[in-house]
């Protein structure tokens, strides 16, 4: 399935009025179904909206951020549904991942009965004390960067927008080092499935935790992405636009550096600035 399609539109631009082909980003379901590999049914777990391409990595990511998986090792595998009598369309929206038993378990007492729509990242859960389990420590990464290796990212992380560039309509994440290497990027037209995406990358190949990594991520930073980055043990957090006052609490009880309206040579550091180097320090 495509992550893109081209539609007419009538544009007019000035005095003029014409036809012609727009490009947009495709929004479709894919509906995340869980069994165990001790030979427990197939449950149904959660069907998001999102953009067709890197569907196993959305999946293990948003299975990661949501505490289904406890480990890597708890993600037994990925497929398309076997059911035969589902059309090509569907298996293309649909997924199984096979759990440990004790993930599969967490999964029955996690599912949700509703859609998540693009905007949803981490939706009826609106506290601190939800995301964060008890007896969790802090992060105390030791990463340290400078002004200019941040006010750099936005930049290289556009550059690899490679969809956005035809749609304008599709947020993207980055996971950059604290050299401002581009590690990975991902895109999709919600910002938690481009987080979803990036970090069930990583974790598909076992680099978990991330904890010498900086995220970048287009638009603004809710609370769901900063408890998706918190989970993959990423200790700065930076975006283009503002941050939610959630997102601020719990990048502060998390020990995470926090950075918004990160453009040009411009940003604020809400929380943690020690991992912010001052400029010629």
């Amino acid at each position: 399935m495509e992550p893109t399609e081209s539609v007419r539109v009538r544009a007019r631009d000035g005095d003029s009025d014409l036809e012609r082909d727009d490009v947009l980003a495709v929004e479709e379901p894919l509906a995340i179904q869980v069994r165990s590999d001790g030979g427990a049914p197939l449950l149904a777990f959660v069907t998001t909206m999102r953009t067709p391409g890197a569907d196993e990595e959305l999946a293990a990511g948003l299975l990661f951020a949501e505490g289904v998986l406890g480990d890597p090792a708890d993600l037994k595998g990925l497929e398309r549904p076997a059911n035969p009598r589902m059309g090509p369309e569907l298996k293309a929206n649909a997924l199984v991942a096979t759990l440990s038993a004790a993930a599969y378990e967490r999964a029955a007492k996690l599912q949700r009965g509703t859609v998540m729509g693009s905007a949803c990242g981490v939706c009826g859960k609106t506290s601190i004390d939800n995301v964060i389990p008890a007896g969790r420590p802090p992060l105390s990464s030791r990463i340290r960067v400078t002004p200019e290796t941040l006010e750099a990212l936005p930049a290289r992380l556009r550059e690899r927008q490679s969809i956005f560039a035809r749609t304008g309509g599709l947020h993207a994440a980055g996971l950059f080092s604290a050299e401002g290497l581009l590690r990975e990027s991902r895109e999709d037209i919600g910002r938690h499935n481009a987080t979803d995406k990036l970090i069930g990358a990583f974790l598909l190949r076992r680099e978990l935790p991330l904890s010498s990594g900086i995220l970048m991520a287009s638009g603004r930073t809710g609370f769901e992405i900063v408890q998706k980055a918190f989970a993959a043990g990423i200790p700065i957090v930076a975006s283009v636009s503002a941050p939610s006052s959630l997102a601020v609490a719990l990048a502060e009880t998390a020990g995470m550096t926090l950075i918004g309206f990160l453009r040009g040579s411009r940003f604020n550091v809400y929380t943690h600035p020690a991992r912010v180097a001052r400029p010629g320090g």
